[in-house]
């Protein structure tokens, strides 16, 4: 594909215009005779305060769930009031990556990053329901995407997907199930850390992953591994961390540079183009994004802050589209 850069933009939200900028929705201050307003949704949500978060996901209704790469514990809030409290317990040998929810079942993913185990867990009592070993101890389980058919994770250290297939209305199997799907093709794994988002369009015919490494994205079939690099007529997308496939658009967070790249893929998604970035004043180290609408939920995970056990972590809304 022909390099095309006369039209990228940059988006750019300060805060301080951008909250001027919100619809308001007015609320009666009663008892106190006067009226105030406030956005329908907080531009910002915080989380417990040390949590060191990394993945993210939307449920059912306004429910979101963020996990801590520490502690495996898992956060659950509402995107409408901001409100929330810690769901699932920290638990000694777990941490938690990338997660993705099943609709159909409403079980909730988790990557089990060092651990080389996938967890999943009941989305609205918090219990555990399975426990899969998908790879030995030490590599590295990163992020996760839920189909109709299966949970395909990710692992930044080697050169594999991990599949879990699903029965009807999403079915959990048992451990002899799980596959090792190993990547070839155009995928070239180099020295670092390598796969790390994952997603899929609605009809699975393939898997969209990114090499935070070599900043490529890669198209992939689901069965077989093999893995066609997605032509952005140059352009890379380094840093990048989790994604989201919008239709023909995909988001790419880029961690360490505080920005989203949007990228416009061809029908086939063989091709694509980064037309513009998303950033915000509020990022500090983006790891993942969820949508809700037309938002996207960015999770600061903060990496390199000083103190992690004692920081503030939050969650930032963006608009997808730029305010005209």
């Amino acid at each position: 594909m022909s390099p095309k850069r006369a039209g990228r933009e940059r988006i750019d939200y300060d805060r301080r215009t951008f909250l001027n900028a919100i619809p308001l929705v007015g609320i009666v201050a009663f008892g106190s005779g006067t009226a105030s307003a406030q956005p329908a949704f907080p531009d910002s949500i915080s989380l417990p305060n040390g949590f060191q978060p990394e993945g993210i996901v939307t449920g059912r209704g306004t429910t979101f769930f963020v996990g801590s790469r520490v502690s495996g514990a898992v956060y659950r809030g509402d995107l409408r009031t901001g409100e929330g409290e810690v769901f699932v317990p920290a638990a000694e040998d777990r941490v938690a990556i990338g997660l993705s929810h099943d609709r159909r079942s409403n079980y909730l993913f988790v990557s089990g990053g060092g651990t080389g185990k996938g967890f999943v867990y009941d989305a609205r009592t918090g219990a555990s329901a399975a426990t899969y070993t998908l790879t030995d101890p030490g590599t590295f389980v990163n992020d996760v995407v839920v189909t109709s058919s299966a949970a395909y994770f990710t692992d930044s250290f080697r050169s594999f997907l991990y599949k879990i297939p699903l029965g009807p209305a999403g079915r959990l199997p048992g451990q002899s199930e799980v596959e090792e799907i190993p990547l070839g093709g155009d995928f070239q794994s180099v020295p670092g850390f390598n796969t790390n988002g994952i997603d899929a369009p609605p009809n699975e015919e393939f898997l969209i992953i990114v090499n935070s490494s070599t900043g490529l994205l890669y198209k992939v079939d689901p069965e077989s591994g093999d893995a066609s690099e997605i032509d952005l007529g140059g352009d890379i997308v380094t840093n990048g961390d989790g994604i989201l496939l919008d239709g023909q658009t995909l988001y790419v967070v880029r961690n360490r540079n505080n920005v989203i790249a949007v990228v416009n893929l061809e029908p086939g998604a063989a091709e694509g183009e980064v037309v513009r970035e998303i950033t915000d004043s509020d990022f500090d180290v983006p790891t993942t994004i969820a949508e809700f609408g037309n938002d996207l939920y960015a999770v600061n995970a903060r990496f390199g802050t000083e103190d992690p056990e004692d920081a503030e972590y939050t969650v930032v809304r963006v608009p997808k589209e730029a305010n005209s």
